[in-house]
């Protein structure tokens, strides 16, 4: 018993040892205001915050990227439609704007994923969501849409904004937490409560 025990604590320094030159590299590959506390939650947390900035800041150079805005309508008429950077951001989202994107199969009914309000995808991970936003342009739309989300008990914890440059449409990624009180228990009922949060603002700007 006695050897066993020193083969585990041996095995255990070990991992902890690996486990703080792990720690190490994060904290070494990341700006000092990141990860200011030394504990290994900060340096996760603060690893974690730094990828999310660097996926932004891709998101903004691509988005610049002439090659990826919108292409113009075809010689016979018809909507425009996203290429390059915004078409390769949705998977299958629950509602979608493009006839050609491969919507979601379990949203409710064709009308409704293909309302032409917003371009919308959202994945759950136990009390975490990911929710990818993409539409036009509209006063105070943020403020709005953090005031939705609150309402509905969607804490938002990370927010990512690419805007194009030739157009008047914006992507937003939320990383939100689904509180405990929120009654929302699927991708689908969050996804079609983020439809209609997006449809009451594209409402009252019309009306504005």
């Amino acid at each position: 018993m006695g050897t066993q025990r020193m083969i585990h604590f041996g095995g255990e320094r070990i991992r902890r040892r690996q486990m703080n030159d792990y720690l190490a590299v994060f904290r070494s590959l990341m700006p000092p205001s990141y990860a200011q506390r030394g504990d290994q939650a900060s340096i996760v947390g603060g690893a974690i915050n730094f990828v999310k900035e660097l996926e932004q800041l891709l998101q903004f150079l691509e988005a610049q990227n002439p090659a990826n805005q919108l292409q113009p309508p075809p010689s016979g008429g018809g909507a425009a439609t996203y290429s390059g950077l915004f078409s390769k951001i949705f998977t299958f989202p629950q509602y979608s704007t493009s006839p050609s994107a491969a919507v979601d199969a379990a949203a409710t009914t064709a009308e409704e994923r293909r309302s032409g309000v917003a371009d919308i995808e959202v994945t759950v991970v136990e009390s975490h969501a990911n929710i990818k936003l993409l539409t036009k342009r509209r006063p105070k739309q943020l403020l709005k849409l953090v005031a939705g989300f609150q309402s509905v008990y969607l804490t938002i914890l990370h927010l990512n904004i690419t805007a194009a440059a030739v157009d008047e449409s914006v992507l937003y990624s939320f990383s939100v937490k689904v509180e405990d009180e929120c009654e929302l228990t699927t991708v689908n009922e969050i996804a079609t409560t983020v439809h209609e949060i997006v449809g009451m603002i594209q409402q009252e700007s019309l009306s504005s």
